[in-house]
């Protein structure tokens, strides 16, 4: 099969390419760099079933262009900065809304029909309903990223509806592994590094998240395109558990054998929009067969050991900025 997958050069984009690779698919590979790195890309690059197309996805005609020939989509590319919504409110409209738009169109176009998205656990807001259930009533949104995510949802499932579509929906919970290049960890570490003996917390280290290997996040969604057969399918995918902020810099602190004096912004959150406590409900998902490796401990020592053994990304991505 050949595949198109944006965000190719992304970090979740890139692992699931080396994937496709792998079990014998042919990969169009689409990315603007905002985020990519051609680092991630480097070993695809050596395959001859992997081509780049290096367009934004606001680039219709470019992206019409590259869709040929796939017979499966899989969007992961958008702006994933929940953090500074607020700071760029059209950011994630363009980003997130009106690229999945024009996959969507180019999809038409071109006579592709099938289409995995990857959405967000935000989309629930502060559920009220936990672990949260793919059926759980929608409450106010509390994030744009969250609130873009939703309406390109709604645009997948009015084409799958239209145009005869079939849809593959997957409401993440924060992704960690290889590649990882922004998030809790990789600001934790940048800052230990700077300074070993005091860390700020964003909050007051009490929120609650759940987190999810990347490796097992793919599993899941190659097991999902196996096996889901409805026109429009949803997924939550997390783990069957969650931590407090608090709990991960503590592993964090010991796996880099630091004791460091802990600095809180306070409050219940760490910014707008973000949700004090996310525990997707992920049965639907299990009920495929598909069951987790790692456990968000052990996932999050192991995008700390990647971070250690691949500085030069701190170095690369802009600092995180306070507020």
């Amino acid at each position: 099969m050949r595949v198109l997958v944006t965000g190719a050069a992304g970090f979740i984009g890139s692992n699931l390419v080396d994937r496709l690779l792998a079990g014998g698919h042919e990969v169009i590979g689409y990315d603007n760099f905002a985020t990519g790195r051609e680092h991630f890309v480097r070993e695809a690059h050596q395959s001859a079933g992997f081509r780049l197309h290096r367009n934004d996805l606001l680039d219709l005609a470019a992206l019409q262009q590259a869709m040929a020939g796939a017979g499966l989509v899989v969007h992961l590319a958008a702006n994933a900065d929940v953090r500074f919504g607020t700071h760029h409110p059209t950011k994630d409209l363009e980003q997130n809304t009106i690229a999945t738009s024009n996959v969507l169109e180019a999809m038409r176009g071109a006579g592709v029909k099938r289409i995995a998205f990857a959405s967000t656990g935000s989309v629930y807001g502060e559920a009220a309903v936990v672990p949260t259930p793919e059926n759980a009533p929608f409450p106010v949104q509390t994030s744009l990223y969250g609130a873009s995510k939703l309406a390109a949802e709604g645009l997948i499932s009015a084409y799958c509806e239209g145009f005869g579509f079939q849809g593959y929906i997957f409401r993440f919970v924060s992704i960690l592994g290889e590649r990882y290049s922004h998030g809790h960890v990789f600001d934790f570490y940048r800052q230990l590094l700077e300074h070993p003996g005091e860390l700020l917390i964003l909050g007051n280290g009490a929120q609650r998240k759940s987190y999810l290997y990347v490796q097992d996040c793919i599993d899941a969604m190659l097991l999902a395109l196996d096996r889901a057969t409805a026109a429009v399918n949803i997924f939550n995918l997390g783990t069957d558990e969650y931590c407090s902020v608090s709990d991960s810099v503590g592993w964090i602190c010991a796996h880099l054998g630091l004791t460091p004096k802990l600095q809180y912004s306070g409050g219940d959150r760490g910014w707008v929009g973000d949700n004090p406590f996310i525990f997707l409900d992920c049965s639907r998902m299990r009920a495929l067969g598909w069951k987790p490796k790692l456990t968000i401990r052990e996932g999050i020592v192991r995008t700390l050991e990647y971070l250690q053994a691949n500085r030069f990304l701190l170095q690369i991505i802009a600092p995180p900025r306070v507020v």
